[in-house]
């Protein structure tokens, strides 16, 4: 049990970051594998979410024995398809690997991880019958990439790529998109994207 939740009051929910991408705006850096704050992503998001999940995996093209020497019990996978597609194939590319029918996405340079995430996302999932995913929203900022999906997004998820359309946004759209609200007033960056976004988030967690 962690922060009042038990898992058991949601269904089986596996657990996927999303760290698949080139990271060209970091010059090549593995975000997953840096210190934004005082720990490194990898175990900052595992600590904090691995106890409401059934199995972590990371979506990654490269860096696996690194991951699984940091933490022997994670699961790795790639792309379906070569070519960085990005996200939405990073999700269903999940599809191929997780025995659980819904899967917390989480970005791999997420800065904060609200409390009683997932329960909050399941919540607004079952808002709406017909949605298939709830992401998360933070200081009113959408973050489409943290989110929970329905196995049953698969087949839409497909479609959406074989158009060449990559927009998360726009595909979650058509899943009848649910929301949860999160507040967070110390909150400068979501995530960070560059190493002088970084810079500027280190120095305000050493003001504050």
């Amino acid at each position: 049990m962690k922060n009042g939740i038990k898992k058991s009051i949601y269904p089986d929910t596996d657990l996927v970051i999303l760290a698949g991408g080139q990271a060209r705006r970091m010059n090549g850096l593995n975000k997953l594998l840096q210190k934004f704050d005082d720990q490194i992503q990898l175990i900052k998001i595992h600590q904090q979410l691995k106890s409401d999940v059934a199995q972590v995996w990371i979506n990654s093209h490269r860096d696996y024995s690194i991951y699984q020497k940091i933490i022997p019990s994670i699961h790795c996978y790639q792309d379906d398809e070569n070519g960085f597609l990005g996200p939405l194939m990073g999700m269903k590319s999940a599809w191929s690997h997780v025995q659980a029918d819904y899967v917390l996405f989480v970005p791999c340079d997420v800065t904060y991880i609200p409390p009683k995430i997932i329960f909050k996302l399941h919540l607004a999932l079952a808002k709406n019958s017909l949605a298939e995913v709830a992401y998360a929203e933070i200081n009113g900022k959408a973050l489409y990439p943290f989110c929970l999906v329905k196995r049953s997004s698969l087949a839409h998820l497909s479609d959406c790529l074989e158009q060449k359309q990559r927009s998360l946004r726009h595909c979650f759209a058509e899943l009848h998109a649910q929301v949860a609200h999160f507040t967070n007033h110390a909150l400068f960056f979501h995530s960070i994207n560059s190493p002088d976004e970084l810079q500027q988030h280190q120095q305000i967690k050493f003001l504050h």
